[in-house]
């Protein structure tokens, strides 16, 4: 700036020398005042300039960050509207677009969960009432008629049981729901044998094949260790095989992998049974969310069991996935062998 002011006097001086002056020439009489105060009037407006460049340079960052201040403010309350800043700041409004995308999302996921927990506990507190009063029914029959025949209190009692044990099942989800919500997981990590972690469980699962006509194939490499939790991580197992047994077809076979390669643990769970559908497929992770959305099945729970599985399978490091497809569903989950702290 400075530069140019004293170029422009230059320029002006050497114009000036190109013409005859007479003294009583009032424009000879201005420019010679202008030369005699060159100082002072330059100096004026140099510092008026140095003033307005430095309010420029300085209001124009404040204005991009007043944009920015407004932004985040949308971006708190986020809405189907996107984000608009000047051109300059493109680049910060594809980020903070990203962000409200990812809130809007995040927000939907949330509210669909909500809604899927508030209709489960609807469901299991209407379901609460049939084997509640079905105990108490055959109880007043006992108690009110003691000369019944032993045959029919034994159908009688078997009956109360075995509601008993479905009322007993149903509470056991409520405080699943209630655990989820209140507690954090976290890891007591040490060294276990897979192998032997695996056969263990799938031992404990032999009565329950046996009633569905169900074989295992089992393809466990031996002496496979891993540094994990080992309670959590058996219930992600436990949960896997649970769903291979209650959506397998009778008297087909469920396949049990254990392999290790390249510094990773895969175990894989398929069965044979209905194909499930892509958008069911792509929510099956998701809390609360049940295949069978009839209360009426023994099999179905609270929808939190896939969605506990993948949370303890990531913190350790690790990913679950699932795929079906002719008829057989398939869950991968695959484990570093050395959990980073």
């Amino acid at each position: 700036m400075i530069a140019g002011f004293a170029l422009l006097f230059f320029v002006g001086w050497l114009v000036c020398r190109l013409f005859i002056w007479q003294a009583y020439d009032p424009l000879y009489r201005f420019l010679k005042a202008m030369q005699d105060t060159v100082m002072f009037w330059g100096g004026g407006l140099i510092l008026v300039g140095v003033f307005v460049q430095t309010y420029w340079y300085i209001s124009k960052p404040l204005d991009y960050l007043d944009e920015v201040i407004a932004a985040a403010e949308q971006l708190a309350n986020p809405d189907e509207n996107p984000i608009r800043l000047s051109a300059a700041m493109e680049s910060v409004q594809d980020e903070l677009n990203v962000v409200r995308e990812g809130a809007l999302r995040n927000a939907m996921y949330a509210r669909e969960a909500e809604q899927r927990k508030n209709d489960m506990i609807v469901y299991l507190a209407h379901d609460l009432k049939t084997p509640l009063t079905s105990v108490i029914g055959y109880l007043t029959l006992l108690r009110d008629e003691p000369n019944i025949s032993p045959e029919v209190r034994a159908q009688y009692t078997g009956i109360a049981l075995d509601k008993a044990e479905r009322l007993e099942a149903l509470i056991n989800e409520f405080f699943e729901i209630t655990r989820f919500n209140l507690t954090q997981l976290s890891l007591d990590m040490e060294e276990v044998n897979l192998t032997r972690m695996l056969e263990q469980v799938t031992f404990e699962f032999q009565p329950v094949l046996s009633e569905r006509n169900l074989t295992w194939d089992l393809r466990l490499q031996p002496g496979v260790m891993l540094s994990c939790d080992p309670d959590k991580l058996e219930r992600v197992f436990d949960n896997l095989i649970r769903n291979a047994v209650n959506y397998s077809y009778l008297g087909t076979t469920v396949r049990l992998t254990l392999e290790e390669k390249e510094g990773q643990v895969m175990v894989t769970v398929a069965n044979r049974g209905h194909t499930i559908p892509k958008e069911k497929l792509d929510r099956i992770f998701e809390q609360f969310f049940r295949l069978d959305s009839s209360r009426s099945s023994r099999s179905g729970g609270a929808g939190l069991g896939l969605a506990i599985a993948k949370e303890i399978v990531e913190l350790h490091g690790g990913s679950i996935s699932a795929v079906s497809q002719n008829e057989e569903i398939l869950f991968t989950v695959t484990l570093p062998v050395t959990k980073e702290k």
